[in-house]
C-alpha cells in the first residue's frame, strides 16, 4: 500500500510540474501571437500611410496639372484670336503663330495624357486602400472565427488551414 501510494504521489507531481509547463507554452504561443498581431497592425498601418502619401502627391500634380492646363488654354486663346486677324499680332508672321499653336496643341494633348495617368495611379491607390480594409476585415472575421471553434478551422476547399 505503501508503495502505491508513492507512485500516486510521484504521479500527481508530474501532472503538477507538466501543468505549468503547458500554461508556460500557452502563454508563450499567445506572446507569439500577440507579437505577429502587433507586427502586422504596424505594416498595415506603414502601408496605409504609403498610399496616403501617394494619393497626396498625386492630388497635388493634378493640381498642378489643372493650373498648367489653365494657362494653355487662355495662351491659345490669344494666339487663336491673333491668327483670325481679332487682335494685334505685332511682329508675328502667321507661319510663326500656326507653329506656336500647334506646339501648344501638343503639348495640351501631353498634359491629358498625364492626367489620365495619374487619375489612373489615383483609382489604383483607391482599389488598394478597398482591398486592405476587406482583408483586414476578413482577418477580423477569421479571429472571430478561430476564437469560437478554436485554433484550427477550416477553409471553403475542405483542408485544414491553422
Amino acid at each position: 500500500r505503501k508503495q502505491a501510494t508513492e507512485y500516486s504521489t510521484s504521479s500527481s507531481d508530474e501532472e503538477f510540474e507538466s501543468k505549468p509547463s503547458l500554461t508556460h507554452k500557452a502563454k508563450r504561443a499567445l506572446r507569439k501571437r500577440r507579437k505577429l498581431e502587433k507586427e502586422t497592425k504596424q505594416l498595415i498601418k506603414q502601408e496605409e500611410l504609403k498610399r496616403l502619401h501617394k494619393a497626396q502627391a498625386v492630388q497635388r500634380q493634378l493640381e498642378e496639372l489643372e493650373e498648367r492646363q489653365r494657362t494653355l488654354e487662355i495662351f491659345g486663346v490669344e494666339l487663336e484670336r491673333e491668327l483670325r486677324g481679332e487682335a494685334d499680332s505685332g511682329t508675328k508672321d502667321e507661319n510663326q503663330m500656326l507653329h506656336e499653336w500647334l506646339e501648344l496643341v501638343m503639348e495640351k494633348n501631353k498634359l491629358m495624357r498625364y492626367e489620365s495617368e495619374l487619375l489612373i495611379i489615383a483609382q489604383e491607390v483607391e482599389l488598394e486602400d478597398h482591398q486592405s480594409r476587406l482583408e483586414q476585415k476578413l482577418r477580423e472575421k477569421m479571429a472571430i472565427d478561430g476564437k469560437s471553434k478554436g485554433t484550427v478551422c477550416s477553409s471553403p476547399q475542405g483542408q485544414t488551414v491553422p
